[in-house]
């Protein structure tokens, strides 16, 4: 079995450098791996550091156009049958792409797989820190069946990959949830996936507060929100951070809120204490995420992450009204009538529009 592994890169610098070094420590022999490096119209030097180690290197230009476009580039030169997808911000252990064969020798039915970052993330402040191991806390507490796919760390076999339409580069212009909605037309599609937490990764992606809450909102509560909707899935969905026990996390940490206004036009200090209540609720219930917290970097730490994950809750209230606004004034993203037009008579454009965009497929049984 050949794997592919495809690595979009846009200005990677020195991070994209780490993961290249980390990718050739694989101990996945050479010969079962080829290496696609994607570059999304880098200024920097990211395609000279690429060239000591990838088998292949597809230049675009002369705008960047975003990981679902390069993502999908890199597929249609992949020689393998099946495909892994590394962020350049992600170092790989050194067993992730053998850990990533076996799983797709021993399961032929199995059409996808995703694993984790590590709990070792390096990128220095106390942001990066937590959102770092928030993720890592999450994907390993959910191993076994999913309902959806990770890009960062993930593998797809190309048949399955081909079959959906590969990622949806018309909707998702820059990173947001394409990785996401690839999941769920795979399992629309009666393929398997499957989150393995074994399969890490280091992430070093550096967050600030800023770019913390504008991924929260722009590139994943919204969107993510708004596909939920078009599905109908805002109740019933149950993947990863989607579980019952976050929307009712969620719904507390809004209710919460409420009695803040007539605790500020009464002056009575009384209804500071149904707030009070309502987020001691809220701390109990993610006490083991807490646990995490303090084993991993500290009591101290631990105490730090409240404030930041109780805004978290309060952004995903927000998502998910602003999808609703969004939702029923302008309805779902779509593409114009020229571009479908186009779509119809087979005219390939870039990006190109899914085929079927509004019809889906029927399912199937199994990936034979």
């Amino acid at each position: 079995m050949l794997l592919s592994v495809i690595v979009p890169v846009h200005n990677g610098g020195e991070v994209f450098a780490r993961c290249l070094t980390a990718l050739a420590a694989s101990d996945l022999d050479r010969a079962f791996w080829e290496l696609i490096v994607v570059d999304d119209a880098s200024t920097d030097d990211s395609v000279d550091r690429a060239v000591p180690y990838a088998d292949a290197i597809a230049q675009l230009g002369p705008r960047p156009h975003g990981p679902s476009y390069a993502r999908n580039r890199g597929a249609e030169v992949a020689r393998g049958e099946v495909l892994v997808f590394i962020d350049a911000d992600v170092c790989v252990h050194p067993d992730t792409l053998r850990r990533f064969a076996w799983v797709f020798a021993e399961n032929p039915s199995l059409a996808a797989v995703f694993g984790s970052y590590d709990d070792r993330p390096v990128a220095p402040g106390f942001v990066s820190q937590y959102r770092n191991l928030l993720h890592h806390y999450v994907h390993q507490q959910s191993p076994g069946p999913a309902e959806t796919f990770w890009a960062g760390c993930g593998a797809v076999r190309r048949d399955a990959f081909v079959a959906v339409g590969m990622y949806n580069e018309w909707r998702f212009s820059r990173p947001q949830v394409e990785d996401i909605e690839l999941g769920q037309r795979l399992r629309d599609h009666g393929y398997r996936i499957e989150l393995r937490p074994e399969i890490q990764g280091t992430h070093l992606k550096r967050w600030t507060f800023r770019g913390m809450v504008t991924a929260d909102l722009k590139d994943r509560g919204v969107p993510w929100s708004r596909i939920l909707l078009e599905r109908n899935e805002t109740v019933s969905g149950k993947t990863l951070n989607l579980k019952l026990k976050e929307k009712v996390c969620t719904a507390v940490a809004w209710v919460a809120l409420l009695p803040l206004v007539p605790a500020a036009i009464l002056r009575d200090v009384r209804w500071l204490w149904i707030s009070a209540a309502l987020v001691g609720a809220l701390l109990v219930a993610n006490l083991p995420l807490y646990r995490f917290f303090k084993r991993a970097r500290g009591f101290g730490f631990a105490i730090g992450v409240l404030p930041l994950h109780l805004l978290y809750y309060i952004l995903n209230g927000v998502s998910v009204m602003v999808a609703v606004v969004l939702h029923q004034t302008i309805g779902d993203p779509k593409p114009s009538a020229t571009v479908q037009a186009f779509a119809e008579r087979n005219v390939v454009k870039r990006p190109p529009v899914p085929k079927r965009f509004d019809t889906p497929r029927p399912k199937q049984e199994e990936q034979r």
